[in-house]
């Protein structure tokens, strides 16, 4: 470790390993993709070298960039994909212990058809998949992009293959994202397709298109708007309630009373996003209130620590969550 004098500021250096070439290609990223996000999130210097990088800073700095590098050092030896989003993250829990993130992102938790391994890729994500394993009824609250709906889906898949459940039951209001879009031809199923598309997504990616179709036409899974859940009891069954944010009160009650014997739900919603007519009441924030305090049920509170989706919508994110001053 060397040691330099800048600015009045005590500045030290260190090298650490990134394992190998092939290793630091991962890590840095197609093209340094990752080096370039690393330069702007740390304050050291970063200089790479082979498959050494160089860290100059002072003491608070380089602690920083070590725990980042050594998180991003152990996902890539438990052969955990390093994409943009993982740098985010990794930046974004510059404190935290490298060995428990390792544990938790490292984990594969499904494999769909084409052979992509899926894991956790954030630590909320992480405790949400734990407490669906973990309770009958599981409440996911949390913005956009943060997994809440394909992660359900992927559990209910898992569920489904391993003959824990008979069937898949996959619920959504019907309510239009802020417009009107007027009549919609075909029958029933035509009309609320629209609705159910990210539901039809999800479940596309984790069984494969033909696979879902032969269960959908079976019936051995059901997507279905939420008004037609009304008189059901749902047996042996994996209940997924998706958009729960733009239920009313009385939808969420009459959501929950379905739950039967061998069953399992997860609510999913963004009470960020209520699309809700004016002076309606919201029943998953009511549900939030009457029912955190029933410790068979599990609230996962989702942040923008958890979005996956393009690293800008975490950003977006942010900056809708910032009050005008």
């Amino acid at each position: 470790m060397g040691a330099a004098a800048k600015g009045g500021r005590y500045l030290s250096e260190i090298k650490m390993s990134l394992g190998d070439i092939e290793r630091a290609q991962v890590i840095l990223g197609e093209r340094d993709t990752n080096l370039r996000l690393l330069e702007k999130g740390l304050k050291a210097k970063i200089v790479i070298r082979g498959d050494e990088v160089m860290l100059t800073g002072d003491e608070q700095d380089l602690a920083e960039a070590q725990t980042v590098f050594g998180h991003l050092i152990s996902l890539a030896e438990g052969g955990a994909p390093i994409s943009p989003l993982a740098v985010n993250y990794a930046l974004a829990l510059k404190k935290q212990k490298a060995e428990e993130m390792v544990k938790q992102l490292g984990e594969v938790v499904f494999i769909t058809p084409r052979g992509r391994s899926i894991r956790a890729k954030s630590i909320g994500q992480y405790n949400y998949l734990r407490a669906i394993d973990n309770h009958d009824l599981t409440f996911a609250i949390g913005p956009a992009g943060t997994g809440k709906t394909y992660l359900a889906v992927v559990k209910a898949v898992t569920a489904l293959k391993a003959q824990r459940v008979a069937k898949l039951i996959l619920a959504r209001p019907a309510v239009e994202a802020g417009e009107k879009l007027g009549f919609l031809p075909g029958d029933l199923q035509d009309k609320v397709n629209p609705y159910l598309r990210p539901v039809y997504d999800a479940l596309d990616d984790t069984l494969g298109h033909d696979r879902a179709a032969k269960l959908l036409e079976k019936q051995v899974i059901e997507v279905v708007p939420l008004a037609y859940m009304r008189g059901r009891t749902l047996d042996d069954a994996f209940i997924i309630l998706d958009e729960a944010q733009n239920t009313t009160p009385q939808q969420m009650k009459m959501f929950l009373t379905r739950l039967g014997i061998g069953s399992k739900a997860v609510i999913t919603g963004d009470i960020t996003q209520i699309d809700l007519p004016e002076g309606q009441s919201c029943g998953l924030i009511e549900a939030d209130r009457r029912l955190k305090e029933i410790d068979e049920i599990a609230f996962c509170y989702l942040s923008r620590l958890d979005v996956v989706r393009h690293p800008l919508v975490q950003k977006i994110v942010n900056a809708y969550e910032r009050k005008w001053i």
